[in-house]
Order: C-alpha cells, then sequence, then structure tokens
C-alpha cells in the first residue's frame, strides 16, 4: 500500500509539473507551433507518466483515497505557478494548499486493506456495463458537441475520467512479465475501457475549455472525478474504510473537494491553465 500511496503521490505531482511545462511552452510559442516545443513535449510525457501512475496506485489504493491525491495537482500547479509564472497567490490559496495536504494524509490513513483485489469481483456483467457507460457518453458528447455548454462537457470530462479510474480499479493491472502477458492484459475489454475513457476525457475537457471560464470547468471536473468513483468503488468494488474512520474519510473528502474548488478559481490556475488552452 505504501508503495501505491507513493505512486498516487507522483502522480499529483506529475500532473501539476505537466500543466506548468506545457503553460511555458505556450509563452514561447502560440497556437499549433506550441506542440512543437520541447516543453510542451516533456510535459505531454508527465501527463503520461502521472496516468501510470496512478493506474499503479489503483492497484492496492480505494478510488476515494486515489482520486483525492490526484485532485491534489491543483495545488502543486498553482504553487509552481506562483513560481515559475510569476501568478498572483492570495491569502485563500495557501490555506487551501494547506487544507488539501492534510486532507490527503487523513485520506491515506483512512484508506482500508486491499480486499481480495477488485478485479476478483467484478462480473462479466460489470466490464459490458463500463463498455456501455462508454458508449452512452460518445453518443452523448457527439450530439451535444456543437451546442453544448462548458460546464456540460466538464461534467462529461469528470465522468468520463471517473470511467477510466474505476475501470482501472476493476481491472486490477500488473506490469507485464512479458510479450504474451501483454497480449493478455491489453485484450481485456476494461484496458479498452480505460483507453476510451482517457481519450473522450481529454476531447471532452479541450471542449470544456472552448465555452467555459477554465476555473468553473476545473472545478466541476475535480469534484465529479472525486466523488463518482469514491461512491462506486465503495457501493461496487468493495473499496474498504479503516475502521472508526470513515466518518474523518468523508470530512477529508469534502474538505479537500472545497480547497480544490478554491485553488481551480485562483488567479494563478486560470493563468496555467489559460495559457495551456491557447495550444489546444
Amino acid at each position: 500500500m505504501t508503495l501505491s500511496l507513493i505512486a498516487a503521490v507522483l502522480g499529483a505531482v506529475l500532473y501539476g509539473v505537466g500543466s506548468i511545462l506545457q503553460a511555458l511552452a505556450v509563452r514561447r510559442a502560440a497556437g499549433l507551433s506550441a506542440l512543437r516545443q520541447p516543453l510542451y513535449i516533456a510535459g505531454l510525457a508527465c501527463d503520461g507518466a502521472a496516468w501510470v501512475a496512478s493506474l499503479l496506485a489503483l492497484n492496492a489504493l480505494p478510488l476515494f483515497t486515489v482520486q483525492a491525491v490526484l485532485a491534489g495537482s491543483l495545488a502543486v500547479a498553482v504553487l509552481l505557478a506562483r513560481i515559475f509564472l510569476a501568478a498572483v497567490l492570495r491569502t485563500i490559496d495557501i490555506v487551501a494548499v494547506v487544507v488539501i495536504v492534510v486532507a490527503l494524509a487523513v485520506l491515506a490513513l483512512a484508506a482500508g486493506p486491499d480486499p481480495a483485489g477488485a478485479g476478483d469481483l467484478v462480473s462479466g456483467g460489470f466490464k459490458a456495463a463500463m463498455l456501455a457507460a462508454l458508449v452512452a457518453l460518445v453518443v452523448a458528447a457527439v450530439l451535444t458537441y456543437r451546442r453544448g455548454s462548458g460546464i456540460w462537457f466538464a461534467v462529461l470530462a469528470g465522468l468520463a475520467s471517473s470511467g477510466a479510474a474505476i475501470s482501472a480499479r476493476a481491472a486490477h493491472l500488473a506490469m507485464p512479465s512479458g510479450p504474451l502477458e501483454l497480449v493478455r492484459t491489453a485484450a481485456q475489454p476494461l484496458v479498452w475501457a480505460i483507453v476510451g475513457f482517457g481519450v473522450l476525457t481529454a476531447v471532452a475537457y479541450a471542449r470544456s475549455l472552448e465555452r467555459a471560464a477554465v476555473g468553473p470547468a476545473t472545478a466541476v471536473l475535480s469534484v465529479v472525478d472525486v466523488l463518482v468513483p469514491a461512491g462506486i468503488g465503495l457501493v461496487v468494488l468493495n473499496d474498504v474504510v479503516r475502521g472508526g474512520w470513515a466518518p474523518a474519510a468523508v470530512v477529508a473528502t469534502a474538505a479537500a473537494l472545497v480547497a480544490c474548488v478554491v485553488l481551480a478559481m485562483s488567479p494563478a490556475e486560470e493563468k496555467v491553465q489559460g495559457l495551456a488552452a491557447v495550444a489546444a
């Protein structure tokens, strides 16, 4: 569990660093030319590494812990924006960062022992349901792409990101030890779902930034991306809260979400995401 917690924290840090690198790249070259900037490519590499780290974390930690930790990437981005982008950091932002750190520490302590394996608990029906959910979200995105609001697409992005996290937790993925095992892993329906949900998350979030302010869009995505997987993990996948820690976990989750919303509305975060969106 300790290694999984380290992987979750590493994922949050890498997501935050990736946002800053992309924002710095956009400062040097606007539009599609920013995609050729080494800093932008490095930022995408950080995002990819963060995604892999989150998959490793989901092997042994409850969804409510992993998703809350990953949402803490907002704190990383805001702090780095103050250093590298000369962004304004309000007193309330500093308080929010402290709240997130404390809340995530509580959630780490509240995580119970991993059950027999979430992958052993899911049926063929669950896998079919996840693929059906992916298809439904894709259809919804296509039908509303022209007229949907930015907040609507932020919700879609949050649901898609939730689907990827839930699928990863249910798949209980392990690092393949050889080519044959790699093929078997790639053939799992839940692996297809993870990839599909990931692509949809990127598309829907990019669309939300085109039609809504960065702060509200990011806040909505963060809230959905914590609450939905946490509920599914506890109800369906037998995620465990340590005995006697349930009240503390609820309070910590609520505090972390409020702090994430505050940081999403921060001028520092607006500056990071606003610059990065220029290249999209």
